[in-house]
């Protein structure tokens, strides 16, 4: 699962741009029990979701014309570099490389199939304070069309390695950072788009301790159950659930034999 001792590769930031950030706060407050602290006013509305003081992920106001949605930032060493190598491989630059006041240098990005992410050079921000504990980010997913075409562009960014699984219907890929033990280092997966999905898109993980009461509770709080509670061997209970937005993430009960 997913540490904080990022390097480069490593999913490092989460944020979801939201069309009304007080609802947005109040849903996600129900759900994981989030708290939602407002930044100052140069920060265009940006706050930070906490877990006993603890960044946990962020929230901000939605561009014009955007659909709400997650985004993944990934740790980088240059952002610029980064920059220009979604170029080589066929992405697409949606924000250029810029110094967040002294935090950090970022850059979004749409992958050479149509999923967006980010990069985050750190400064004095690192990235988030906590991960893999209840309620936190522990997972990242990548479905796409093509996930061999995928892993070469991102092999190509960072360096990262797979390792083939086999799951029913489908070969899911894990994916890990590019140096140190691979299974240690491993933070995600890709995954052919599912049936239904017209999209390719990352989606965020979160940890729980009971998969179908949090998604009660998000339905009760005007979200939605995308795909209800199903167990997976060797890993745990999941589900998929969008938030008032729209906005896309999943929900990890552990198998507790794996930890």
């Amino acid at each position: 699962m997913l540490g904080t001792d990022f390097r480069t590769g490593s999913p490092s930031w989460i944020d979801l741009g939201s069309p009304d950030i007080p609802r947005t706060a109040a849903f996600y407050r129900a759900v994981f029990g989030w708290d939602f602290q407002l930044l100052g006013p140069d920060t265009g509305g940006y706050g930070f979701f906490q877990v006993d003081g603890k960044t946990v992920g962020a929230v901000g106001e939605l561009d014009a014309g955007a659909s709400s949605r997650w985004t993944v930032y990934f740790q980088t060493e240059d952002t610029d570099a980064t920059t220009q190598g979604v170029r080589d491989g066929g992405g697409t630059v949606r924000v250029e490389p810029m110094d967040v006041m002294g935090e950090g240098r970022l850059a979004q990005y749409t992958d050479q199939q149509g999923a967006d992410f980010a990069v985050w050079k750190p400064a004095r921000t690192r990235g988030l304070d906590l991960t893999s504990a209840d309620n936190t980010l522990c997972w990242v997913e990548l479905h796409v069309a093509d996930p061999v075409a995928a892993l070469g562009f991102y092999r190509g960014l960072f360096g990262w390695r797979s390792k083939e699984m086999s799951v029913p219907g489908m070969t899911y890929r894990v994916v890990s950072i590019a140096d140190g033990d691979q299974e240690d280092g491993s933070f995600g997966g890709v995954a052919p788009l599912m049936e239904g999905e017209t999209a390719a898109r990352w989606v965020p993980y979160f940890t729980v301790a009971d998969v179908d009461a949090v998604a009660d509770t998000a339905r009760a709080s005007g979200g939605t159950v995308v795909m209800p509670g199903s167990d997976v061997p060797e890993v745990g209970r999941i589900a998929w659930l969008a938030d008032p937005a729209g906005a896309v993430f999943a929900v990890l009960e552990p198998d507790p034999r794996m930890g």
